[in-house]
């Protein structure tokens, strides 16, 4: 059984500097606390805890210390409130994410509607519209999201998507937009590194020599989700967090698995379920050879 990595998976830049920032902090003493996970990975989670730096869902069980805001940002009243209850600020917001925070402003200010394609309840879309009055803005995922509302009325509108996203499966839903209002703009907010993570992700998925397909990362995690849909419209796929959720069973008369995983997955889980895969290969030491990957 041959094993196949995609050309791009894991780890994205933000998601990286996250890491290495909270670690940082931890192993210089710091103790405090992470609101919601610092990445969407159960196994980052658990680490960071064992570091000292436990997760939390609200600023309100943070008393003292620090607060550590995480690589999907917050809303800018956010950091205000930290400073009203005395917390220092640790900020891992992705710089991607930023530049969202900062055009979307700037968009507001010039009069536009803004428009957000992305999951609502995403932590971060809701950092970008918590402080937002709720007649500036709409959320939409669907057409029939965007078919709900009368975009003629607005004056101007700006399109970002939330950065874990895949701008070209959501043609139709902007299209549909501009077509009503002509007026309509669409910023560039698709981070780079998902982008080329799902390029990579559907090569692997078409390849004729692959057989089935592993997507690793956290349950909780959208971009890892989004792989997986990739994926699996190409080729049986099965999303695993880890090397303990693989079932031997999937395997049967498969001769090549594909693996990549989400951008917050740590390179050393992908090597835990690539290390799994070798030990159910048939074994190549005995025939005086080795497989190929």
């Amino acid at each position: 059984m041959q094993i196949k990595r995609a050309a791009k998976y894991g780890f994205c830049s933000g998601v990286r500097v996250a890491d290495i920032k909270v670690k940082r902090f931890a192993k210089a003493g710091g103790r405090g606390a992470i609101l919601g996970q610092v990445v969407h990975n159960e196994r980052v989670v658990d680490e960071m805890a064992c570091l000292g730096v436990s997760t939390v869902k609200s600023m309100d069980e943070i008393e003292q210390g620090v607060i550590v805001f995480s690589a999907h940002g917050v809303p800018p009243s956010f950091h205000e409130q930290a400073k009203r209850r005395g917390l220092e600020v640790l900020d891992t917001t992705c710089r991607f994410v930023y530049d969202i925070h900062k055009e979307s402003q700037a968009a507001l200010a010039s009069g536009a509607h803004l428009v957000f394609i992305g999951e609502p309840a995403h932590r971060e879309v809701v950092g970008y519209t918590h402080d937002l009055d709720l007649a500036s803005y709409h959320v939409v995922k669907t057409v029939d999201d965007a078919k709900a509302v009368d975009w003629a009325r607005y004056p101007a509108i700006r399109i970002f998507y939330q950065t874990t996203l895949n701008a070209e499966e959501y043609e139709n839903v902007v299209r549909l937009i501009e077509a009503t209002n002509p007026n309509t703009s669409r910023a560039d907010t698709i981070c780079y590194a998902t982008k080329e993570n799902q390029d990579a992700a559907r090569a692997l998925a078409t390849d004729p020599e692959v057989d089935l397909v592993l997507v690793i990362g956290g349950k909780h995690s959208a971009n890892t989700r989004h792989l997986h849909d990739i994926c699996a419209r190409h080729r049986p796929s099965h999303l695993i967090q880890g090397a303990g959720d693989i079932d031997p069973a999937w395997f049967d008369g498969v001769e090549c698995v594909g693996i990549t995983a989400g951008a917050s997955t740590p390179d050393y889980v992908i090597d835990e379920v690539d290390a799994r895969l070798q030990e159910l290969r048939p074994s190549a030491a005995a025939e005086g050879g080795s497989l190929p990957q």
